[in-house]
């Protein structure tokens, strides 16, 4: 049996806490599918390929993680490409209630679907791409909440 785990987000940008939670996963999957959900209606700071470029190269050195664009119901990708497993990191409670409430729905829509959360580690409690496109937006050094390798300020375009 192949444990294929799908990891959605808009990772705009990837974060090390994003770094964090795949590379702590790897060892409870075959394949992690590293998945940027297109919102049209969420406007990005990032260009779609930039991103997608950017998880490429942070996971260059493991053959086992995948890098996908999609758009629609997470749950109807998980169908499409027989994933079993969402995984999701957790830094607080409300980050848990969110994820419990869309966990709870995706495994209604389609029961053999597993959510599986990983805690953030203590210094990444904070941590959120949020955060990070509000340091870049306004000309802060985001280098120390990215990871290594990404050079946010070479390629960062508005």
């Amino acid at each position: 049996m192949n444990r294929k785990a799908l990891f959605p987000g808009s990772f705009d940008p990837i974060t090390r806490g994003h770094e964090s939670i795949v590379l702590r996963a790897l060892p409870l999957f075959d394949e992690i599918i590293v998945a940027i959900g297109i919102n049209e209606q969420k406007k990005s700071l990032f260009p779609l390929e930039q991103r997608k470029e950017w998880i490429k190269k942070v996971f260059s050195d493991y053959p086992s993680v995948e890098v996908i664009t999609y758009e629609g119901l997470t749950v109807d990708l998980c169908r499409r490409l027989d994933i079993s497993y969402i995984l999701r990191g957790l830094r607080t409670s409300a980050d848990f209630e969110f994820e419990r409430s869309i966990g709870q729905m995706n495994k209604k829509m389609l029961p053999d679907l597993e959510t599986v959360f990983l805690l953030t580690i203590p210094e990444h409690t904070a941590l959120n791409s949020g955060i990070v496109r509000d340091i870049i937006r306004n000309g802060g050094d985001a280098s120390q909440f990215i990871p290594e390798g990404i050079n946010i300020t070479n390629d960062f375009r508005k």
